[in-house]
């Protein structure tokens, strides 16, 4: 075992499964996704450490327990669809697409989607589509999705967002509450109505578009 297979385990063992987090999927993908591919070359020897780093452009990539925490609610399974907004360095899209059957990933910064879609393509993940944009407003063409995260804080949950879900599926996301933050898992119930639950206190970029921040 190799040092950086080593360290993504303990990662997992540490950050991750000692927080509560189970599902073995999301802990095996965590473990095979080299997270340190996914950071500058000069953030690369902090990696796997349990805080957000920079990866340019104002942006961060998550902390790991926050990524397997949004990956594990959204409730991910084997033939699911799944949209990402907010691409960044790719990590999160990378890990999820261990789980899904396909991943549609949106990143408003182009800088930041040409990295990730080189990181892509050199990691074989062929089953992640990307493209660069607003994605405050989803990917109507591409719906319904199963599962759709939000790596970004907006003043609500956009309802655009909602109305792509499947019934039955997630949607994981970032609100700006006053002065705080919350982590909000979204349910799309049969009847036509959601369930909203309460996760945890989180710190995210903003989310900057028709329906976040500059729509609101």
């Amino acid at each position: 075992m190799d040092e950086w297979t080593q360290r993504r385990a303990r990662m997992v063992e540490e950050q991750i499964e000692a927080r509560g987090i189970h599902d073995p999927d999301v802990l095996a993908a965590m473990r095979r996704v080299p997270r340190e591919d996914f950071v500058p070359e000069a953030m690369r020897a902090w990696a796997c450490d349990d805080s957000p780093l920079s990866i340019g452009d104002g942006q961060t990539i998550s902390q790991p327990y926050i990524v397997a925490l949004m990956i594990a609610a959204a409730a991910i399974r084997p033939g699911g669809r799944v949209l990402e907004v907010g691409t960044g360095s790719g990590y999160a899209a990378a890990v999820m697409a261990e789980l899904a059957a396909h991943v549609y990933t949106i990143e408003r910064i182009e800088a930041l989607a040409a990295q990730a879609a080189g990181r892509f393509a050199r990691l074989g993940c062929t089953n992640i589509e990307l493209r660069t944009g607003d994605g405050s407003g989803g990917w109507p063409e591409a719906a319904p999705f199963d599962a759709i995260l939000v790596a970004a804080s907006g003043p609500c949950v956009p309802e655009v967002l909602r109305a792509q879900l499947v019934p039955g599926g997630r949607l994981v996301m970032p609100v700006d509450d006053d002065w705080v933050q919350r982590l909000v898992c979204v349910t799309r119930e049969a009847a036509g109505s959601y369930r909203e639950d309460f996760l945890c206190d989180v710190r995210f970029v903003p989310l900057i578009g028709a329906h976040g921040w500059e729509g609101a």
